[in-house]
Formats: C-alpha cells, sequence, structure tokens
C-alpha cells in the first residue's frame, strides 16, 4: 500500500467535513442559515476575506439570474502547492484502489497558472503492471460570450489568461514585489525598494523574511519572475543574498507580510494582494486610533519593469458533485459583478461588503471603464511587458538550488555573508547586488567568487555546471524527468531531485565555511 494512503484519507476526510459538521451561520451578512438546495464546493487556499465576499456576491448573482438560492461550501486543507500534493495523494490512492477519482469537491480555486497546468495533467499508477491514469481536473466549456466579455485577446504579455481548451480560466491577476516596513528601514539606513536588487543589501542581514519556494507555488513563480527579468546568474545572486539576509524561512507566502507589519521583519519578497491588504490593515489600525500618520507604515511595491503578471485561476475537479453549480461559479467569476469585487472600495455600488481585497481584476475593459474607481492605481494591460529571459527550464531547479545553498546549509551561508559584508573593502554604500566584478581587492573578489560559484552536475558526457544556463534543459529532461534514470548518476533509492540537492548543498557549504576560515584565520586561512 502506499505510504501517501492515509493522507489521501485525510484529505478526502477534510474536504467532506464542511458538509457534515456544517454550523449554522452567525454572520451577520450571511443572514440565518438555510438548506438550499443548491451548493458548490470549493478548494482553495484563499483566505477568508475573499471567500466572504465571494460567497456574499455569488450568492446575490445567482438569486437574480436562476431565481433560487445557493450555498458555497469551502474547504482549505493549505496553500496552493499542498492543495496540489494532496489532490495527486488522493487521486494515487483511488486509482490504486480501483475507484472513481474526485466526487468529494466541485471546483479548485486559487494558485499560479503553473500549478493548474500541473494539474490538468494525468495522474498515473501502475497497478498489476498495467497503467491507470486521470485527470484531476476536467475541461469545462464556457459560452464564447463570457469568454469574450472577460478576456478580450486571452494574453497579457505573452501570458495565456486562460487554458483554450477550458481547463482552467483566469480570475484574478497576480504580480509580485518587496512588502517592507518603513519604520524598520530607516533604522537601518536602508532606502525604500525599488528593483528586486534592492534584497542583496548587506545592511538587511537578519531582518529579511524569506519562504521556501518548495512549499509555496507563488513565491517559487516570484522568485521566476527575477531570474526571468535580470538573467539566470543575477537573478540567483540576488536569491542567494537575500536568503543570506533572511532571519526566517516560513512554508507559507502568507508569512512575510505580517512579519513585516509585526516588526519582525524589515522586508519581504510578496505576492501583491498579501502586500497591499497587510499594508492596508496597518493604515486602518492607525487611522482608527485617531492618527494621522504622514506616510503609511508598512508599504508594497512591485518592481516596475522587473515583475511578471500570472493569472489566478479558478477550474473544475473530475467528476465534481455537483457539475451544473460549478460552471454557474466560474461564470460568475467571469463576470462584472465578481470582477469588481476585487478593486473596488467596500460599500461602494458592485464593490465588496466588508473587506478590500486589493487585487487585480483579470477583465481588461474595466480598467478603461471603472478604473478611476479602483483602489489601487493599476493597469497590468498597460504595464506589462515580456520578460527578457523568458526560459521555461529554470523553475523547476529554483527550489533545488535555493534548499540547498540556503535552507540546507543557512547558518554557514550568513557566517560568510557576514565576513564578506564587514571586509574593509566591502562597498557599504552599494544598495544593489555586489559581485567579484564590483570589486579591486583580491581577497574580497575571490571571497565573493567563492560565495557564488556554482556545482556541476554528473551527465552521461560528464559535468556540467549549472551555472551556465544552456545546460538546465538537458540536465532537467535528464534527472529531473528520468531521462537517465538508468545512467547511474544517482541512488536509485532517492529521488533524483533529493540527490542534487544533497550534492549541491555540500558544495555550497564547502565554499561558505573556506570563506569563514579564511576571514577567521584558520587552516588555509
Amino acid at each position: 500500500m502506499s505510504r501517501l494512503w492515509p493522507f489521501a484519507v485525510a484529505f478526502v476526510a477534510l474536504l467532506a467535513a464542511p458538509l457534515m459538521l456544517k454550523p449554522r451561520s452567525v454572520d451577520p451578512d450571511l443572514g440565518a442559515a438555510t438548506d438550499p438546495v443548491r451548493r458548490v464546493i470549493i478548494v482553495t487556499p484563499h483566505n477568508e476575506q475573499i471567500r466572504h465576499e465571494f460567497s456574499l456576491a455569488f450568492r446575490d448573482w445567482h438569486e437574480r439570474h436562476h431565481g433560487e438560492p445557493v450555498e458555497v461550501v469551502w474547504s482549505t486543507p493549505g496553500g496552493t502547492v499542498e492543495i496540489r500534493r494532496a489532490l495527486t495523494s488522493a487521486w494515487e490512492s483511488r486509482l490504486r484502489q480501483g475507484r472513481p477519482v474526485g466526487g468529494d469537491a466541485d471546483l479548485v480555486f486559487g494558485g499560479g497558472s503553473y500549478e493548474f497546468d500541473t494539474l490538468k495533467r494525468p495522474v498515473r499508477v501502475v497497478v498489476d503492471g498495467q497503467e491507470r491514469s486521470e485527470t484531476i481536473l476536467q475541461p469545462l466549456v464556457l459560452p464564447e460570450g463570457v469568454v469574450r466579455g472577460c478576456y478580450a485577446t486571452g494574453e497579457l504579455a505573452g501570458q495565456r489568461l486562460y487554458d483554450p481548451d477550458g481547463w482552467w480560466y483566469g480570475v484574478a491577476l497576480s504580480t509580485f514585489g518587496m512588502v517592507w516596513n518603513q519604520d524598520l528601514l530607516d533604522r537601518l539606513g536602508v532606502p525604500s525598494p525599488t528593483r528586486w536588487q534592492d534584497l542583496a543589501n548587506a545592511r538587511l542581514r537578519g531582518w529579511l523574511a524569506m519562504v521556501n519556494p518548495a512549499q509555496s507555488g507563488s513565491v517559487l513563480t516570484a522568485f521566476e519572475s527575477i531570474v526571468q527579468r535580470v538573467g539566470w546568474l543575477e537573478g540567483m545572486a540576488i536569491l542567494r543574498r537575500a536568503a543570506a539576509n533572511a532571519r526566517t524561512f516560513a512554508p507559507s507566502s502568507t508569512r512575510g507580510p505580517i512579519d513585516v507589519a509585526s516588526g519582525d521583519a524589515a522586508m519581504a519578497v510578496s505576492i501583491d494582494f498579501y502586500g497591499r491588504f497587510q499594508a492596508q490593515v496597518i493604515a486602518d489600525a492607525a487611522r482608527a486610533r485617531g492618527e494621522r500618520p504622514v506616510r503609511d507604515r508598512v508599504q508594497f511595491v512591485a518592481p516596475r519593469g522587473e515583475s511578471a503578471v500570472d493569472p489566478d485561476p479558478i477550474a473544475v475537479l473530475r467528476n465534481p458533485p455537483h457539475p451544473e453549480m460549478a460552471a454557474r461559479f466560474v461564470a460568475f467569476c467571469l463576470s462584472p459583478d465578481a470582477q469588481r469585487l476585487w478593486q473596488l472600495r467596500a460599500g461602494e455600488p458592485g464593490g465588496p461588503r466588508r473587506f478590500e481585497l486589493r487585487r487585480m481584476p483579470v477583465m481588461r475593459s474595466l480598467y478603461a471603464a471603472e478604473g478611476d474607481r479602483f483602489i489601487d492605481a493599476v493597469d497590468p494591460f498597460a504595464d506589462a511587458s515580456p520578460p527578457a529571459h523568458a526560459d521555461p527550464a529554470m523553475r523547476p531547479f529554483i527550489p533545488i538550488l535555493f534548499n540547498a545553498m540556503a535552507m540546507d546549509c543557512h547558518e554557514p551561508m550568513r557566517e560568510a555573508w557576514a565576513r564578506i559584508a564587514a571586509h574593509p573593502a566591502f562597498p557599504a554604500g552599494v544598495a544593489g547586488t555586489v559581485t567579484a566584478r564590483d570589486v579591486q581587492d583580491p581577497q574580497l573578489r575571490t571571497w565573493l567568487e567563492r560565495f557564488d560559484a556554482w556545482p556541476e552536475v554528473e551527465t552521461p558526457e560528464g559535468p556540467r555546471s549549472l551555472a551556465d544556463r544552456a545546460n538546465l534543459p538537458s540536465i532537467r529532461d535528464g534527472w529531473l524527468k528520468g531521462g537517465w534514470k538508468d545512467a547511474g548518476l544517482w541512488d536509485p533509492q532517492q529521488k533524483p531531485a533529493d540527490a542534487m540537492r544533497a550534492r549541491c548543498a555540500a558544495f555550497f557549504k564547502d565554499n561558505y565555511l573556506w570563506i569563514v576560515r579564511q576571514a577567521d584565520g584558520g587552516p588555509g586561512g
């Protein structure tokens, strides 16, 4: 029996829990509890504010368009990556048992386009020598008028806004940037950030809140946008210094903005609406106390020209228990009634009732027609541009290398970075990414070269460096997609990604410790 089977059972139980244990409503906005005939069950990583406003708005929309009550039942098992893994485990378990997949929930709502492209691929298991497979999602074909009315061209800066075969539909747009605590930056002598390179400022040592990209799909996409915008080596140098500046590594993308707001961190990488929402919470609390600050203590910025825009999709799960209601909820999400919720102020006509969601609508026409009513002066359709270094081969290496160079040897990394920053020749006044090419002192240059060194990976043709982006596609296909599984390059008892991570971590750790020994005058110093 698969070791994932208990996890899959627990996940299915979690999906069923809202139905078996549904309490009476105490939310004044929702009113008295009812037992409507219609229901839709949605798995989501979205926060309570989004769930609250979309439940209310869908109820009203459904009454107007279909003349009957409806209930939205939410299941929140975790973040996007956790949801994908849990769904995959549940599908594998049922396929092995020969049972039908799905049937517990109707929709999955929230996450990046990459995750949903992954969810549409078949889950495969082998039982008694026979392969069984099924997709987690199933396509939904919406009326052409609904799709065209929401998306117009269907693309933004080269990024698809919905799947042309109906596997998923983008509901909102996300971009990525930095959220910061201005009081702490002032104390540290660090200017307000405007570009990704500002994460590398050595004065932020111990004051960055970082997230493990292996656990958060949105943070992985944020990191990917960095390397796609500034380049592979430059982007990974930024991430390496940001990790060296980090005081914590959280498993969830929501943690960073909270730490910044509480004063536990000065800056964090953040998805746009988490950063803006946390900034608004702090500003609203100050106003409630009668304060009139001249500036917001918590602020967010998406680096202009350096941040990717990604759709936040919704999709139908295979064998939904309420297929008609699933299709209606998706159609609602693409309507002006739902799209206005993302950017209008609470209490305005057509806006949310209680919570301001601070997200970017995916409906292009809304920016021209109602953009003057938006909370945030943003227009991704006017500002977004294709990335200069787009390469899908980079993404799968980011969580492996980030974990190897930072998570698995963070203390040696921090110690090496502290020695570098304390070197008399280190240009402390430089706010960007200081590398070996930026210094003249031969000792410091050598330290920085070792700090930024890249490991090689064994291939059937010999070792190849991960520093060369041209090597990434073949290494990805050979190591991570199984092309070299019979070449004896790693222990067959290990997952190839784990084997690569362990080897890279040993390489990085040796280099960090070498710098520390050099700085402290130890062996080899």
